[in-house]
């Protein structure tokens, strides 16, 4: 059968020619991203391929540069379907040909619960009427154009922590109106081909063993009809997930669905054929939808490309500039006007660093990237001076050293050569002494994942050889070695470091990796220095953990190092060069090493002396402007003392670029929070129970969380949900509400009002709308909740515009944990409209009345 022919094939015949290995073989993965294909009936394999913020392809090991978004908080900034709806059509599907992928695992539509979640960076909002609605546009663009999405992680997976074991527990309520609303959304206005499970448990079952939420909710009351697909490993037995519902295991490395498991549970009655073959037959439905949408992608060669155009890098460019959010501006400090500076400090840890993204899954190999210093510099021109000074150092892990080591001596290519040496046998860590393969690297953050050369044993070492040459003057130079097996470094000979005889387990690659281990090297002026090191798949004991694990599919290596250099003296030449300034730009934030799957942050606090810098800096120029990087919300306690501050989030390859747009007024900037900023860690709704007690996570703030929490208690946060000024100013006037009017199980209502820019240039306003619902008997509402918002885009100096925000049932409803249903009161609801979730800032208030009250399910 040909593709073509498979494509409209009808697939209870095909069902019914599977043989029950066929039908094992389906619903689990092949290696690491494929799907299995059944030759015999012409039933094609399909490849997945990560991520929200672009697509990687197959390869975490020189991976096929790719385009780097923005994260998703930064997309939830932009509060901008239509815009989501473009990077799904205009840069996801097409980056997902280039990768040979059917199925892009995205959106992560999980709650911003918590700020120091290590992924909060990869989800929306802390809202979920926001999330929700971007993640539709998100997929219904990806689906427009003929690539499948994946919606993740269903459900409540809004920390790291001992990710694959904790248990969150959630009244039915809050799960229902706060943490699975962004997925009922999805369903009802986008239905994505493919939902991921998550990793922890819900209410003490682990979700991808629990049928209520996978079949009695999502499939029978939301009428999902794509593949309920496990997490990477995030399946923990055989009969359970099948029984339950999860349809495809992934990936088919170390899989539980292996044929002879499987039929064993058939034989021993744990699981039947008939339900095997129901969860083959949602697999086959994809797979055909993806043979359908996109059949050049299953047709072609299977290589992964990379291609830039000029349309591409500017809409890169314009959804990075649209995401940033303009905190505060006193006395008009911005946009920077450079006829009238002739001096410009840039000062902070991240402005020449490479920071495009979070970490884990997420992360990227950029086709290109613009650094802020750089993009600054650009924008700046000539006829400004620009001077530099780190100030303080804000890394948790060294920088990788991709861009600072050769493969020869004096001279050479970027980067460094690996000889794979396999070993004498499986039980040795002893390599043999011929390598069976060369291989060059410009990376030295190596994750070896499904890049293996072709007779590589179980066991195998890896030898790598780069040089290192310092500027025109001598210097000491720390270096840093992370392994997920065990690793050696050396200098021109000489051991510098050992994390090869004992480890100290840490968090790094996936919670397989060690701590970075350091060590200090005198390197001569103009002399090439010798890099090397030796690594090994075969961890090494650790106090608390003898086992020597064998890394068969994520051993992985990182090599970092920095000039060693005094914090005082950092400090002191950053100030002394921020006095001597017109105005100061201090880019400052955090990275993937704090933001990343696989564990949790520990502090909103910037990193080391970030916060120091940035004071010291604001005491010596009055002009002094923070550029904050972070996917996630930081604390500021230097926030009165600077008058400008823009908050950045992580933005891919046009970082720079779009940074210095806003900085300069070439771009007005538009963006809005897509989550509260704290004024202190404290203030957090879930900061006494985002803890694990007992593998037990609480969700005790239930319904209050993000800005319904601050709402509630009265609590003052540092800056609100939707908070974004402009350099312009709009009115909000004539609000009117229309009638209710009733169909079966639903209503409708509109809300106009008139949006007038009264300030002296164009700009955008995100118009937002909250709801709140009458009293109810033995029942708490949140005291405000989003439930439509519009962006208006490019409204003239003086213009004004009629705004038109619609609402229905899900404005008005609240899951009834009694009965089991959603239910609409009869009474009187008010509704806010404004351009943040602040009291003040809500300056418009009506009412409207709702007489016949209903209770419904479903969508």
């Amino acid at each position: 059968m040909s593709l073509s022919e498979f494509a409209k094939a009808d697939l209870s015949k095909i069902l019914e020619e599977l043989t029950t290995d066929e039908a094992i073989s389906l619903i689990a993965g092949v290696g690491f991203w494929h799907t299995c294909a059944i030759e015999r009936l012409g039933i094609p394999a399909i490849k997945v391929s990560d991520g929200p913020n672009g697509v990687r392809g197959n390869h975490f090991l020189m991976s096929t540069p790719a385009k780097v978004l923005l994260s998703s908080t930064a997309m939830g900034a932009t509060l901008d379907p239509e815009l989501l709806h473009t990077i799904g059509l205009k840069l996801l599907a097409p980056e997902a040909r280039l990768k040979a992928a059917s199925l892009v695992l995205a959106p992560t539509c999980n709650i911003q619960r918590n700020p120091l979640g290590g992924r909060s960076f990869e989800s929306f909002s802390e809202d979920p009427y926001l999330s929700g609605i971007l993640a539709s546009a998100y997929i219904k663009g990806l689906q427009d154009g003929g690539i499948g999405a994946t919606i993740k992680h269903f459900c409540a997976n809004d920390k790291e922590d001992e990710r694959f074991s904790y248990d969150s527990v959630v009244s039915d309520r809050a799960l229902r109106e706060i943490y699975m609303m962004p997925f009922m959304l999805a369903q009802k206005y986008a239905q994505p081909w493919a939902i991921m499970t998550a990793y922890n448990r819900l209410n003490g079952i682990h979700v991808a063993e629990d049928p209520h939420m996978l079949q009695d909710i999502v499939r029978k009351e939301w009428g999902f009809d794509g593949i309920f697909m496990s997490d990477w490993t995030g399946t923990y037995s055989v009969d359970a997930g099948i029984n339950a519902g999860v349809d495809l295991e992934m990936p088919g490395v170390n899989k539980w669905r292996t044929l002879d498991l499987t039929n064993r549970c058939i034989n021993a009655r744990k699981v039947t054929v008939r339900t095997i073959k129901e969860r083959a037959l949602q697999v086959l439905k994809v797979v055909q939808k993806c043979a359908r949408e996109a059949p050049e992608v299953l047709d072609g060669d299977g290589e992964e490309r990379t291609h830039e155009s000029e349309e591409d890098t500017a809409l890169l460019r314009e959804v990075a500039s649209e995401s940033i959010v303009l905190l505060k501006n006193d006395n008009g400090v911005l946009p920077i006007d450079k006829s009238k500076v002739k001096k410009v400090a840039i000062v902070g840890g991240n402005a020449k660093a490479v920071i495009l993204s979070g970490g884990g899954s997420a992360a990227l190999k950029p086709s290109y990237f613009i650094s802020p210093y750089d993009g600054i510099v650009n924008a700046l021109g000539e006829g400004v001076e620009v001077t530099y000074s780190e100030g303080a150092r804000a890394f948790l892990t060294l920088p990788t050293l991709e861009w600072d080591l050769t493969t020869e001596k004096n001279q050479g290519a970027r980067g460094w050569v690996a000889q794979w040496y396999p070993h004498e046998s499986d039980d040795s860590v002893k390599p043999l002494d011929t390598p069976i393969a060369t291989q060059f690297f410009d990376e030295t953050k190596l994750l070896v994942c499904t890049s293996y050369p072709k007779g590589i044993t179980r066991k195998w070492t890896m030898k790598l050889r780069g040089f290192l040459k310092p500027k025109t003057y001598g210097i000491d130079f720390e270096f840093g070695l992370i392994a997920a097996g065990r690793a050696k470094l050396w200098v021109d000979g000489n051991l510098v470091i050992d994390n090869w005889s004992r480890q100290r387990r840490g968090d790094y690659f996936f919670g397989f990796g060690s701590v970075e281990e350091r060590g200090v090297y005198r390197l001569q002026a103009n002399q090439s220095h010798e890099v090397y090191v030796e690594f090994c798949n075969v961890r090494a004991p650790a106090d608390g953990d003898e086992d020597e694990m064998v890394l068969d599919f994520n051993a992985g290596l990182r090599l970092g190092g920095a000039e060693v250099r005094d914090s005082d003296d950092l400090m002191n030449q950053a100030v002394k060069l921020s006095g001597e300034a017109d105005v100061v730009i201090a880019v400052v934030g955090l990275n993937s090493d704090f933001e990343t799957e696989g564990h949790d942050r520990k502090t909103l606090a910037l990193p080391g002396r970030t916060d120091e810098l940035i004071q010291k800096v604001a005491e010596v120029n009055k002009n002094t402007i923070v550029v904050t990087q972070a996917g996630s919300a930081i604390t500021m306690p230097w926030v009165d003392a600077v008058p400008g501050i823009v908050h950045a989030w992580y933005l891919g390859n046009m970082t720079g670029d779009a940074i210095a747009q806003v900085l300069l007024g070439d771009v007005n900037p538009a963006g809005r929070l897509s989550l509260t900023f704290p004024k202190r860690l404290e203030d957090v709704p879930s900061f006494a129970s985002f803890s694990l007690e007992n593998g037990k996570v609480r969700y005790s703030e239930d319904l209050m969380v993000g800005y319904k929490h601050y709402h509630k208690t009265g609590i003052k946060p540092l800056f609100n949900f939707c908070h974004g000024l402009s350099y312009t100013t709009f009115q909000y006037s004539n609000l009117a509400l229309s009638g209710v009017t009733y169909a079966e199980g639903d209503i409708r209502l509109t809300a106009t009002l008139t949006l007038t820019n009264t300030g002296s240039i164009m700009g955008s306003e995100a118009v937002q709308l909250y709801v709140t619902l009458p009293p109810a008997a033995g029942c708490t509402h949140p005291p405000l909740q989003l439930k439509a918002f519009k962006k208006v885009k490019g409204l003239k100096a003086g213009a004004s515009v009629e705004v038109v925000l619609d609402l229905d049932k899900y404005a008005v409803s609240y899951w009834d944990e009694k009965h089991s249903t959603w239910n609409v009161d009869r009474g009187i609801y008010t509704v806010r409209v404004g351009g943040s979730s602040a009291k003040e800032a809500l300056v418009l208030s009506g009412q409207f009345e709702v007489s016949k009250p209903f209770t419904w399910n479903g969508l």
